[in-house]
């Protein structure tokens, strides 16, 4: 009796001074954006860039992301997939896929780009990676019906293969001379923010179900 007490003591020290295992701090999630000149920071500073802009406003939200910027200006759909195993680490949670306007602006036949971007997210689907795909509109130039082809690419992606779709890379940003580079194409550092203000919640849900799939 008296060594049952004395054990039931010791143990109850010992379980005091040994402090609990608390939950850490969540790892930063690993992302990537993937895309060409409108993510890469064209024509600024590197601070200005969408991925670092994007990081800083997603820290301010208390949200710990490391975030790799693989834009290259003037790639093409077909570019971003055959640089796609080692643009994305091993490691990589999620990827931003930001493509395709080079692909508008040169004409090239949607059919590629379409086929191009399903390869990516395929791809990166197969190596349990998420993927927001950011949608790109046409321009005016090429006409009605290269465009309403060009345009059904991002939706009917994210419906087939089941990935969240961010509808207009550039929007409230597009046309806007005030928010863009002499060339009338790429953003100033305040389109930047601009982009970055309306696609934050679409990446809040989008790292969300990435935590969610963590736990």
């Amino acid at each position: 009796m008296h060594i049952l007490v004395l054990l039931m003591g010791l143990m109850t020290a010992a379980s005091a001074q040994t402090p609990r295992l608390e939950k850490g701090p969540a790892k930063p999630i690993k992302m990537v954006v993937l895309g060409d000149s409108l993510s890469a920071g064209y024509g600024l500073p590197g601070p200005a860039a969408f991925p670092i802009r994007l990081q800083k406003a997603l820290e301010a939200k208390g949200i710990k992301v490391d975030m790799i910027n693989a834009g290259v200006s003037g790639d093409t759909s077909s570019g971003g997939r055959d640089r796609l195993d080692w643009s994305v680490p091993d490691g990589t949670d999620g990827v931003i896929v930001e493509l395709g306007a080079n692909d508008a602006l040169r004409g090239i036949d949607p059919d590629l780009t379409r086929a191009a971007l399903t390869d990516i997210i395929t791809k990166l689907q197969a190596r349990k990676i998420a993927v927001l795909l950011c949608g790109m509109l046409a321009p005016p130039n090429y006409g009605s019906e290269y465009a309403a082809k060009f345009n059904a690419i991002y939706p009917d992606l994210s419906k087939t293969l089941g990935v969240p779709l961010y509808p207009f890379f550039l929007d409230g940003v597009a046309a806007d001379a005030k928010l863009n580079q002499a060339d009338g194409m790429h953003p100033t550092a305040a389109g930047v923010d601009i982009v970055v203000k309306n696609i934050l919640p679409t990446v809040e849900a989008f790292l969300g179900a990435i935590s969610g799939q963590r736990s």
